[in-house]
């Protein structure tokens, strides 16, 4: 965990592994002699999830990761915004920016590998 309740600033980080459509693997570089392993998941947007309740959810969340690997490739570098602890240790929740200044969350919800999400209840995937 990043030890700041939120950062309005960017931060570059480095991305690792895709775990879903909304949440990678990441290097944060806080500064130059500190570097921070981190989950980051999107902030608000919900895409399906991997073990979903229904078959078209799993098609779903593996077209929405693919995505995800798409536009953040292992190795790329991005701009985390709004950087907030999230709900789970280890794991942060932030704006992914990249590189062309778009927000990966505003893409893959345009794209429709996602929806806009602000907290609570999230809907079902399943038709």
């Amino acid at each position: 965990m990043l030890a700041v309740p939120s950062l309005a600033f960017a931060v570059p980080a480095t991305v690792g592994y895709v775990f879903d459509g909304d949440t990678f693997a990441a290097v944060v570089h806080l500064d130059k002699n500190t570097d921070v392993d981190v989950r980051v998941r999107l902030i608000n947007v919900d895409t399906p999830e991997m073990n979903g309740k229904c078959e078209s959810e799993k098609q779903r969340a593996n077209a929405a990761r693919n995505r995800l690997m798409a536009l953040v490739p292992n190795g790329s570098i991005v701009e985390l915004k709004n950087i907030k602890d999230d709900k789970y240790a280890g794991r942060i929740d932030a704006n992914v920016i990249l590189p062309d200044g778009r927000d990966v969350g505003r893409v893959l919800i345009n794209e429709k590998f996602g929806r806009a999400y602000s907290g609570g209840r999230r809907e079902s995937w399943c038709d």
